[in-house]
């Protein structure tokens, strides 16, 4: 028989653990001969992947042809000696992929995309939360105080930069323009904002864009962009991408939105910017350190909005993820070519 087996079970976190009826969906797209294993045992995962492996799980995936999970460690790779597909429910893939698996045949495809509505209603709330002045209110009510004549006074965020209270006319710059980046640049459109992003690769400019650039054009769109939202992938390239300069570079007033990875910001140069006034405000979902710190400068500040890495939270994730495994199934059975498969040598 050849063996699946998925470790996609989280009893204390529900919404991360694999629907009964997303496991037997998988289960009658295989045909016949497979096997197929559900490890349940409770996992602790982080962004990218789990951080305990358990013994049943070496043992489950010891003859296994396919595995699905949070990631894989690299001892669950090297235990998996028969392992040929390797499916994360991850959108990341940097955890995955030490160097086994960077020279491996096995094919490694991710669950990129399957967060971007979700994320980039999360980010495009981030921009409304700072036009409309939300953040003032929310410490105003906090205080049980009536701001209204502060909100109103020409200094408000109502009457100044970004966007004078209004989205439609502002700028919106994307780092990384792939399903993250593409669904957040229509919603952004749709509002009437005039968005610019870059991308390693520069295609077609598709519609919704008033520009598209390579990396080359990053100074250009900090400069120019009232909110710069970061939906690239971790990579080398990426790493420390907005560091003191850069973040110098982008227009006062500006809100940074990260949605990536906190490894894409040198986080100590953003709490100066935004402690110094350059920038108007920050939302991030992700940190260099998960959980953040109790006492990280970061929670201190009221011109930052913290949301704690559920930027892709939703009920529809598992609709999806099983939509893309199953297709994939299909794709597999009959030696096709597998969506999401990730590029071992650009890590994503």
């Amino acid at each position: 028989m050849r063996r699946f087996v998925i470790w996609m079970y989280a009893p204390e976190t529900p919404h991360w653990s694999m629907p009964e009826w997303s496991f037997e969906r998988i289960r009658g797209a295989l045909d016949p001969e497979w096997e197929i294993e559900s490890v349940r045992v409770a996992l602790e995962a982080t962004g990218d992947g789990v951080r305990v492996t358990p013994p049943e799980l070496l043992a489950a995936v010891a003859d296994a042809e396919v595995y699905c999970g949070w990631g894989i460690r690299r001892d669950v790779f090297r235990a998996a000696r028969k392992l040929c597909w390797f499916h994360s429910g991850a959108a990341g893939a940097r955890n995955s992929l030490f160097e086994e698996m960077r020279e491996s045949d096995v094919i490694f495809t991710n669950s990129a995309g399957m967060y971007a509505d979700s994320l980039a209603d999360h980010a495009l709330a981030g921009i409304l939360y700072f036009v409309r002045g939300l953040d003032l209110a929310v410490r105003a009510q906090r205080e049980r105080e009536w701001v209204q004549s502060a909100l109103n006074s020409p200094r408000s965020p109502l009457h100044a930069a970004p966007a004078a209270g209004e989205v439609a006319g502002a700028s919106l710059g994307i780092i990384g323009y792939g399903g993250i980046g593409s669904a957040l640049g229509r919603r952004a459109h749709a509002v009437g904002m005039r968005v610019q992003a870059i991308r390693r690769t520069v295609g077609p400019k598709p519609p919704e864009l008033d520009r598209l650039d390579g990396p080359g054009h990053l100074p250009k769109l900090l400069e120019s962009s009232d909110f710069v939202a970061l939906t690239a992938p971790e990579t080398p390239e990426t790493k420390g991408l907005l560091g003191a300069a850069e973040l110098a570079r982008m227009k006062p007033g500006a809100v940074l939105i990260n949605l990536a990875r906190g490894t894409l910001v040198d986080e100590a140069a953003l709490v100066r910017a935004l402690e110094g006034g350059h920038l108007r405000g920050a939302m991030l979902d992700v940190f260099r350190m998960e959980p953040l710190p109790s006492r990280h400068p970061l929670w201190g500040l009221e011109n930052v909005l913290i949301t704690p890495h559920v930027g892709g939270t939703s009920a529809r994730f598992w609709q999806r993820e099983t939509d893309l495994i199953v297709r994939n199934i299909s794709r597999y059975q009959r030696g096709a070519p597998l969506e999401n498969q990730v590029d071992k040598t650009r890590g994503y």
